[in-house]
């Protein structure tokens, strides 16, 4: 119970200062890449739907012109 308390108040080290923030941008960039992930996504769902709605537009002009 002693140990907890003086390791709990004492200073951490460089090297585990370090190792804390190395921890932590590896963390962030899984984090960024799962935003990017997600945003790829949108994005190709939104081009497949333009041109899907695209396709319909010309089909029913071309029925509408006739």
């Amino acid at each position: 119970m002693i140990t907890f308390i003086k390791n709990y108040f004492r200073r951490p080290t460089p090297l585990e200062m370090i190792a804390k923030e190395l921890a932590i941008a590896h963390l962030c960039k899984l984090e960024a890449e799962t935003a990017v992930d997600y945003a790829v996504s949108v994005v190709r769902y939104n081009d497949t739907r333009i041109a899907r709605l695209t396709k319909h537009l010309a089909t029913h002009q071309g029925v509408i012109n006739e």
